[in-house]
């Protein structure tokens, strides 16, 4: 294995801190969701909140996936502008993004979007504004099956929702969402189980309506339980660290064997007292919702300490002091990738060990046009 891997021979042309992108750990990563997949891609429908990309897009469309997940309309617009065939956008609608939606679906034809419901309310209100626009709307009930961040339980008040659709001519019904992010264990074998007992008796009811909704879909969790939705025919999984990967995921999902796509370069900016160099990291530039010592993972830096951060600075605590000098690089993986992509406004794109190009995080955007 070569450990050097993430060394760029004109790094000298890469501002810090950002984002560099690796393109041939990409493209493995694509290889390898469709192993896993077994070839079966039109199972795959990969959530871009990760990567938020036009030119990750066309590598995902290129290698033969066509469905996608997106968190904003943002990102489902570059989805479509891409040529995605359709896109889910995994949030319930709310205020102003009903409207925006539903422009969205008439601007773009030729991609078949969808949204989640939860309750007769958001179901009512879709309903109208979409006959007011003479649109149908594809919907997903989202369930809750366990994380309690958002969906409907199994129940009673779920048959009442599924029946009051029969009533809404403008929603058309396509299937039921569970997200189970919650379920992370190292160990697979432990996580595969609670996984098939969350997910079970979601499979049970979407057999209920499949007479009616003959080509309804069930659209299972993220990239923490892949490898075990993707194992079962008849659920269509939604990964989406996985394409680009990261620290976090990297130590827990061992057996989804992805390589680190994305890394962070920052540079030493100074010396202050033995023992302690100072990068141009902060706040601004790596994700910080975790403890300082889940942020990153320094891969040309050994024995060392992340002490603090402010919104520019990272203050790291090294045994090697004498061996740094200010305007050395850094190479590291974020612990979280998603939020770490939305910091920044472009990736430098590296190619055979050299910067080759530069793409913009168009997505990072709340709106573009719609």
């Amino acid at each position: 294995m070569d450990t050097n891997w993430h060394q760029i021979e004109n790094v000298e042309t890469v501002d810090s801190p950002s984002i560099v992108l690796y393109l041939e750990h990409i493209k493995y990563n694509l290889e390898r969701m469709a192993s896993l997949a077994n070839g079966h891609i039109e199972r795959l429908m990969p959530h871009i909140k990760t990567n938020k990309m036009p030119k990750v897009m066309q590598l995902l469309l290129e290698s033969g996936i066509s469905k996608f997940k997106a968190s904003t309309i943002a990102e489902a617009e570059m989805a479509a502008e891409a040529g995605a065939a359709s896109v889910l956008i995994a949030h319930q609608l709310v205020g102003p993004k009903v409207d925006r939606f539903i422009r969205l679906a008439k601007h773009f034809p030729d991609t078949e979007f969808s949204t989640l419901i939860d309750n007769i309310d958001s179901a009512e209100l879709l309903n109208q504004k979409a006959l007011e626009q003479e649109l149908i709307v594809n919907i997903y009930i989202d369930i809750n099956n366990g994380m309690d961040r958002s969906g409907i339980r199994i129940g009673t008040e779920l048959d009442v929702l599924l029946d009051y659709l029969k009533i809404c001519k403008n929603l058309s019904f396509k299937g039921l969402h569970a997200y189970d992010g919650h379920l992370r264990d190292t160990d697979f074998a432990a996580r595969n189980e609670k996984i098939e007992a969350g997910i079970r008796d979601v499979e049970t009811y979407f057999e209920a309506p499949k007479e009616s909704y003959p080509q309804a879909h069930l659209i299972c969790g993220g990239t923490p339980s892949f490898t075990s939705h993707i194992l079962q025919e008849k659920r269509i999984a939604s990964p989406g660290t996985c394409v680009l990967w990261d620290w976090g995921y990297g130590e827990k999902l061992t057996e989804q064997d992805f390589k680190y796509a994305a890394l962070l370069v920052t540079r030493i900016i100074s010396k202050p007292t033995e023992g302690i160099i100072t990068v141009d990291m902060g706040h601004k530039s790596v994700a910080s919702e975790n403890p300082i010592d889940k942020r990153i993972k320094f891969l040309n830096l050994d024995s060392y300490e992340l002490v603090s951060q402010s919104e520019e600075h990272g203050v790291i605590k090294v045994q090697d002091w004498d061996k740094w000098k200010v305007g050395d690089v850094l190479y590291g993986v974020p612990y979280h990738i998603c939020p770490t992509i939305n910091l920044h406004d472009e990736v430098s794109v590296i190619q055979n060990g050299r910067k080759m190009d530069t793409w913009e995080i168009t997505a990072r955007k709340r709106k573009l046009r719609f």
